[in-house]
């Protein structure tokens, strides 16, 4: 049999008359009385959502977008995301407990879903992505078509009776079974992961899927109307960042440029990897960095490599989370991202994990051309938000304890599939952060000195740091001990070095792939790694943690806990989501020494410790990171620091399982928890010979020839 090629333009016609087709349909069912009372006001407000964002892919279309006024854009702005917004959340189905009562528990977290899934509309109008807007409409007739042919049903079984039909008579009966609205989930996950999953692929490895990339490039950046073209949900926030950047003098632009692109391409050098064979690179940022980003565009270009611009997730194919990764603008409600964190709790199972393998591996086939010249992400992040805590709902989708095994053989296995296209001995990346006008009235001010905390003297620090990394290199143990409410005790085991003079233990790390500068960090040897490490507030991709302590054995944790929530429950359930990510338990697996005085001074400054995010709090203190070691799938690449010694602690027990069962060594986590100088005791290497050499005693550095470090304290 012959194979049957459709043409794009024959494919184009028929994603155009099913897209009609639907629209019309859900056009109706506002003037319909089905579905029992409370049903019929779920769908006849779900049609009425697709109707607000089918007026969107007409205004965007037509070109009416860019002749609309500001006042106009931020209007229809906040109508596309009013309903989930913090002061409507209670009462809209997007809140899985609202839809829960009004829907019943046993529809309430499905319909729920499908609210969240049509949201992922808006993106696909502003792109103009026919598809995309065309299967999640299709998706809500689907589910609309058996509460509606239930009713018939029941209302053709009450005729046979011979009775009168009333609609109370068959409100009873004409619930759809919630097994039959989960199937149609189920199979719309299943059938539509495969164009899915080309159409993220293609975005992350194609510089050509240009949407963002021209509106950064060709827009007028003085005129902040642009802000609106995204369709991202835009806020005083990203008015005001695109208002600062605007005022800034070109050197200064240039200068934040400049450091992001450097620290990307001496990230390769620095790893012993060659950029040359590198063509494509992904910029990640915030809405309102435009300017910023346009010259970093250009100096990447100078330096041969393409950019690649993608949207933060915003559906089920793409996952959903709290930390966006992607462009993406203000988060209309974190509440909304974390409660459905887990939709795929509804459909996940042992098929769908292997058909998502399938259909990732099917993309990276289809771009591996793409994928072997991709070098890996640049990203701006931004912090000085509003401190998110989240609420514990209880009607959200929960992944089971099979379901959560599930996803993390999913991750595994998607982490080695991607390694084996895009190789981690050969790509790098580059992460930066500014803050946002939310966090103060001295915002300007607080902007300014991150500038100055991301452009510290490298050189000065690279001299410090080694001094402190020759000592580091007399020991096998480290000692850290809290201070006060502290109850830090943690004894963190180093490799032995055979060649001292030829090897070393710590990464000498100055501005490359983790902007700013400041901290030397290993991976430590597991066996012999014991105790307690406690924080007593610290933000964890933008999720806060109370008490958090972490309990290792052999450097594998043990235990843990916190204190965000009533119950012991809640509150290690919290832990195993958000930071072991679903595992049984995850190695430490990197151990750190922050040099970055300057940044944790500025942070007691303007009294913003809380929003600091982890890229410049981990450079505040000691911090550990339970997961993968910082050289994660690049093992074999020799690298070497400064003074010329090989770092050779690149491993752990688990990472080196590798080469035996790969699914064994990766976990495709790292999570760094800091502990800041004013909660830290002791920190001390104890020789070979036995001797105590401590390093940082009280919160001070007191080893000769750090005294430089202390000077932002005074």
């Amino acid at each position: 049999m012959e194979d049957i090629y459709i043409s794009e333009t024959d494919k184009d016609d028929l994603e155009k008359e099913r897209y009609g087709l639907a629209i019309e349909r859900i056009r109706t069912i506002p003037d319909e009385s089905i579905c029992g009372e409370k049903f019929r006001s779920y769908f006849h407000k779900m049609a009425q959502f697709v109707l607000l964002v089918e007026r969107a892919w007409n205004i965007v279309e037509s070109g009416r977008l860019r002749q609309m006024s500001l006042e106009e854009l931020q209007a229809f702005n906040r109508e596309l995301y009013e309903d989930i917004l913090p002061e409507h959340y209670g009462e809209s189905y997007g809140n899985p407990d609202y839809a829960a009562d009004c829907l019943g528990e046993s529809m309430g977290n499905m319909l729920s879903f499908l609210y969240a899934e049509l949201r992922g509309m808006i993106p696909a109008a502003f792109e103009q992505n026919r598809f995309g807007m065309v299967i999640r409409m299709e998706l809500l007739l689907e589910i609309y078509q058996a509460f509606v042919d239930t009713q018939q049903e029941a209302a053709l079984q009450e005729e046979e009776k011979g009775g009168a039909v009333q609609e109370e008579d068959i409100l009873g009966q004409s619930i759809v079974q919630p097994e039959t609205v989960r199937q149609i989930l189920y199979w719309y996950v299943s059938d539509y992961y495969e164009p899915e999953s080309l159409e993220r692929t293609a975005q992350l490895l194609c510089p050509d899927k240009d949407f963002a990339y021209r509106i950064v490039m060709e827009s007028d950046l003085s005129d902040l109307r642009y802000l609106y073209y995204y369709g991202e949900y835009v806020t005083d926030n990203e008015l005001r960042t695109a208002k600062h950047l605007n005022g800034m003098p070109e050197e200064k632009i240039r200068l934040m440029a400049d450091t992001y692109t450097e620290g990307y391409r001496i990230g390769f050098e620095t790893g012993n990897k060659d950029i040359s064979l590198k063509k494509t690179v992904n910029i990640r940022y915030g809405l309102g960095f435009e300017r910023m980003i346009r010259q970093a565009v250009v100096n990447f270009d100078r330096i041969g490599l393409h950019s690649s611009i993608y949207r933060a997730g915003s559906n089920i194919f793409q996952g959903r989370s709290v930390n966006k990764n992607g462009f993406s603008g203000a988060n209309p409600n974190k509440q909304f991202d974390y409660d459905h964190k887990e939709d795929q709790a509804l459909v996940l199972d042992k098929l769908l994990v292997e058909r998502k393998l399938e259909c990732q591996k099917n993309a990276y086939e289809c771009y591996k051309k793409e994928a072997a010249v991709f070098g890996g992400p640049a990203v701006l992040e931004i912090f000085g938000e509003k401190p998110f805590a989240p609420q514990s709902k209880k009607h959200a989708c929960k992944l089971t304890q099979k379901q959560q095994k599930l996803s993390v053989e999913y991750a595994s296995k998607a982490g080695a599939l991607q390694n084996t296209y895009i190789p981690g001995e050969e790509r790098s990346f580059t992460i930066i952060a500014f803050p946002v006008p939310d966090i103060g009235e001295r915002y300007e001010e607080i902007f300014d000195e991150i500038v100055k905390i991301n452009t510290l003297d490298y050189q000065l620090y690279q001299g410090i740091q080694q001094k402190i990394i020759d000592v580091l290199d007399s020991g096998l143990t480290i000692k850290v001990k809290g201070c006060g409410a502290n109850r830090t005790d943690l004894s963190i085991r180093l490799h032995e070095l055979r060649e001292p003079d030829k090897e070393t233990n710590f990464e000498n790390c100055v501005a490359d792939v983790n902007i700013p500068v400041g901290e030397v960090f290993t991976s430590p040897v597991l066996s012999g790694t014991e105790g307690i490490l406690h924080v007593t507030r610290v933000f964890l991709n933008e999720l806060e943690y109370k008490d958090i302590w972490l309990k290792f054995q052999d450097g594998m944790v043990v235990d843990y806990g916190c204190a965000n929530f009533p119950t012991e429950e809640e509150n290690r359930k919290y832990i195993k989501d958000n930071v072991l990510f679903h595992h049984e338990t995850l190695p430490l697996g990197e151990f750190a020494i922050g040099t970055n005085t300057t940044a944790y001074v500025a942070a007691r400054k303007f009294g913003i410790e809380d929003k600091m995010p982890i890229l410049i709090a981990e450079k505040t203190g000691p911090h550990f990171a339970v997961g993968d070691t910082c050289y994660s799938h690049a093992e074999n690449v020799r690298v070497y620091n400064p003074d010329g010694k090989e770092i050779i602690a690149k491993d752990n027990e688990v990472s080196s399982l590798r080469d035996r069962d790969v699914s064994k060594a990766y976990f495709q986590c790292h999570t760094d928890i800091t502990i800041p100088y004013d909660e830290l005791g002791e920190l001390s290497v104890v020789a070979k010979t036995g001797r105590t050499v401590p390093i940082i005693l009280d919160g001070q550095f007191v080893l000769p020839g750090c005294e430089e470090l202390n000077r932002a304290f005074d």
